[in-house]
């Protein structure tokens, strides 16, 4: 594979395959330059799909990619035999059992959040946004699993970090507001002041995502270092640059 893409730090066994692509080493142009994998952002879609056929063929031709439709929201695509001939499901999740099948999504500064038990049977990746952590879509992610959380292992892919991610208090309160008083003295402390702002709030997307995968009973988390916004000669970031393309995070498990 590409030594541009990046490859978790966990300790996942061997069968279980997972990476991230960088904006280095594709056909893109441009904003697009140049690994974008994104066909909705008004890149060149003969670039977009030349970079996906680069992407399958890195991974292997016998791991079909499977992509979704990302909303935000807190639903998650279930992977089967019978699942893989559907149409673009619209989710933000994808769980299976199935060997051989390549879970791919977009992020561009959301938290790509990767999933597998310990013993390689079942994996998951997850797009995590705010409105996705604050919705629940970790939680819901889990919940697919037949093992128990604490069987389970996470890491955490490059995203927006606190020192660029401003926020309104409404986001805040979100949180917030859905959170027992116990989790609302746990995830408090992922929203600071912005000092440019008076009314912004400083994002940690990390840290929130790490308080609700421990309350739900997952301690295994790895990851989590990288920043999307500063990081201009390996990722995309949305906030940096609204015209911008899309990195893929990608699981799958071989036989």
């Amino acid at each position: 594979m590409s030594e541009d893409w990046l490859r978790p730090d966990w300790p996942a066994v061997a069968k279980v395959q997972a990476l991230v692509t960088t904006r280095r080493g594709g056909f893109s142009s441009g904003d697009f330059a140049s690994f974008n994998l994104a066909l909705h952002v008004g890149d060149d879609a003969r670039h977009v799909e030349l970079n996906r056929a680069r992407l399958q063929t890195e991974i292997g031709t016998e791991y079909p990619l499977h992509w979704i439709r990302q909303v935000h929201g807190t639903r998650v695509w279930k992977l089967d035999r019978d699942a893989v001939s559907t149409s673009l499901p619209e989710a933000d999740a994808i769980y299976t059992r199935e060997p051989g099948q390549a879970c791919a999504i977009l992020t561009a500064d959301c938290l790509p959040v990767f999933f597998c038990s310990r013993d390689g049977r079942e994996i998951a990746l997850a797009h995590a946004g705010w409105r996705g952590l604050a919705g629940g879509i970790l939680e819901a992610t889990l919940a697919c699993f037949q093992n128990a959380p604490d069987a389970i292992l996470a890491w955490f892919g490059p995203a927006i970090g606190p020192a660029h991610f401003e926020v309104g208090a409404e986001v805040r309160e979100r949180f917030m507001m859905a959170s027992s008083t116990g989790l609302q003295q746990q995830l408090a402390p992922a929203f600071t002041r912005s000092a440019r702002h008076a009314d912004k709030w400083r994002a940690d997307l990390y840290r929130l995502a790490r308080v609700r995968l421990r309350a739900a009973g997952l301690e295994d988390i790895y990851g989590g270092e990288l920043c999307t916004f500063s990081d201009n000669d390996n990722f995309y970031s949305y906030r940096r640059q609204p015209r911008t393309g899309r990195m893929a995070s990608v699981i799958y498990k071989t036989a």
